[in-house]
């Protein structure tokens, strides 16, 4: 043996011993906000990435290489499940020869997995639509139901890295003590909206729209997934009249042009929201994304 190159070895041994002792949980996100829960919940223990934005559709995405190597490299998956992903997840996972994050394995987590859905169809064919099966995969947008989210994913979190279950169970217990007292201040803030009457852009508010009890008069789709049509507009328009709606909502990543022509003709305003994480500058986690909608909301309704 050369001694003289026995420092080297050991200082390259000792790196190598620090860095396996702090490698990250790599996790891959499917919307940004799992990988915001996910930063929330794992902090400096993991290291997250959404693979998509808070612009995109995430009905419709490309499973392009760039995230077929993400996937391959992903200690953990978290999606939103229900079929929303369903178009491209998949041909993902699949590609991607991860074992890791392939179904029934630890690394592999849906939200819509840990809670009850609504809006789940008795039967589905192709005549109604994009219908999903399983039911509305939208679950961010109930507070009670990301909270339980929450507690089943840090328990994910606890299994595929035990050395650091300490750490996302005082992570978590932060977590839920911030988001109930979110809860409350909106809940309360939110009380003049009990009953206000508004149109939607596809069925993405559902769960926000029943948790504040807003009521969802029409959709601008005339059938899941199916964009606007003249002569559907014009019943809606006709419908107005008689059943008015205060507001009209949209998600900011879908095309307004609809909800303009009805917004001009019923005097109705259009409310573009941030469906997610990012979707404004000032929505920087779960909790602000919260706060801009209902201050949106709030705004809208007043006189």
């Amino acid at each position: 043996m050369n001694f003289n190159r026995l420092p080297a070895m050991l200082f390259c041994m000792a790196w190598l011993a620090v860095g396996n002792v702090t490698a990250k949980v790599d996790i891959m996100a499917c919307e940004p906000e799992w990988a915001s829960l996910a930063k929330s919940l794992g902090g400096d223990k993991v290291s997250v990435e959404s693979v998509t934005t808070a612009f995109q559709d995430p009905h419709h995405i490309e499973a392009r290489p760039s995230l077929i190597v993400k996937a391959r490299n992903a200690d953990m998956l978290f999606c939103t499940g229900a079929e929303l992903e369903v178009g491209w997840l998949p041909i993902l996972l699949l590609k991607s020869t991860n074992s890791k994050i392939q179904p029934n394995q630890p690394g592999y987590f849906l939200a819509a997995d840990q809670v009850a859905l609504i809006e789940k169809p008795a039967s589905v064919d192709r005549s109604q639509g994009d219908v999903h099966a399983d039911g509305n995969p939208h679950v961010h947008w109930d507070p009670y139901r990301l909270l339980t989210i929450a507690e089943a994913f840090h328990q994910r979190l606890q299994t595929v890295d035990p050395g650091n279950d300490t750490h996302y169970r005082q992570r978590y217990r932060e977590f839920v003590i911030r988001f109930r007292s979110a809860i409350k201040t909106w809940e309360a803030k939110a009380e003049p909206l009990n009953g206000v009457k508004v149109f939607v852009y596809h069925k993405n508010w559902s769960y926000l729209l029943n948790w504040l009890k807003i009521e969802a008069v029409a959709d601008l789709e005339p059938k899941p997934g199916i964009p606007p049509t003249g002569a559907h507009l014009a019943r809606l328009l006709k419908a107005s009249k008689h059943s008015p709606a205060k507001m009209i909502l949209i998600a900011n990543y879908q095309d307004e042009k609809a909800a303009r022509w009805l917004s001009d003709r019923a005097d109705i305003p259009v409310v573009s929201l941030p469906f997610t994480v990012g979707g404004d500058h000032s929505v920087t986690d779960l909790i602000s994304l919260y706060d801009e909608v209902l201050t949106r909301l709030l705004a809208a309704s007043s006189p």
